[in-house]
């Protein structure tokens, strides 16, 4: 019959600490002892000595590379060139973008300038009919409140009116629809503005409707008429003589 103490599991300890208690040393774990050192008993590490036929063999550098050959002057010359190359491409491309961007700057400030335009013309029938209103003095009121903010509104798209009587006449900002003459102007004046004209800018949006009156012109003084008729011919026979009494 076995001894049940035979049967019973073993129970292995290992200690792990890194500090020896007894003598306060540092332990190294196994496996990990640097080479040329061998652990003692109480956990302190013994440096073995290389005996006289034992050599250290030193670490091979690491291959170095060899420095690249200086540039010939045809080397040289082929690196200007592609510089030159690659500078020209880059200003080329430079210059393309700068273009680039002063077309899409200028078409949209087109757009936006044509949708204002657009815009105002659509206003204008509408500030003639508050003209007429103003005229006949029923501008008041709610009335009233409505046609300023119309015209705010032209205000704020840079739309303004011209044509006032008393303007010299331009035919490039107005329409004559009626001629007179008159003494009291010196050159052809827009006395009557039948209806204003709008601008935006150096723009003209709608030209004015005026009534002009040209300056009377003097009369020209006429020519003096000749007085002196030419003298008639003289005959070329004298005229016969009378006949005289006979003698008696």
């Amino acid at each position: 019959m076995t001894d049940r103490n035979d049967e019973a599991p073993r129970v292995v300890i290992r200690d792990k600490r890194r500090i020896d208690p007894t003598s306060g040393t540092v332990r190294v774990p196994a496996g990990e002892q640097p080479a040329g050192t061998t652990p003692t008993p109480d956990g302190t590490v013994r440096e073995e000595q290389m005996s006289e036929h034992e050599t250290t063999v030193a670490a091979e550098p690491a291959p170095t590379q060899a420095p690249p050959p200086p540039p010939t002057p045809s080397d040289a010359g082929e690196l200007e060139k592609q510089l030159a190359e690659r500078t020209e491409d880059l200003q080329r491309v430079t210059a393309e973008y700068a273009n680039y961007r002063r077309r899409v700057d200028r078409d949209r400030s087109l757009v936006v300038d044509q949708a204002a335009e657009r815009f105002a013309l659509q206003l204008f029938p509408i500030v003639d009919d508050i003209e007429r209103a103003r005229d006949h003095g029923d501008l008041t009121g709610a009335f009233k409140v409505v046609a300023d903010r119309i015209l705010g509104l032209l205000d704020g798209l840079g739309v303004e009116a011209f044509g006032k009587a008393g303007d010299p006449f331009d035919p490039s900002l107005h329409e004559a629809v009626i001629h007179d003459t008159s003494s009291e102007v010196s050159v052809p004046t827009a006395t009557t503005v039948l209806r204003q004209g709008f601008r935006r800018g150096d723009r003209v949006l709608r030209t004015a409707m005026v009534a002009v009156t040209d300056p009377e012109l003097p009369a020209a003084d006429a020519p003096a008429a000749e007085t002196d008729a030419p003298a008639p011919a003289a005959d070329a026979q004298a005229p016969a003589a009378d006949d005289q009494p006979a003698a008696g």
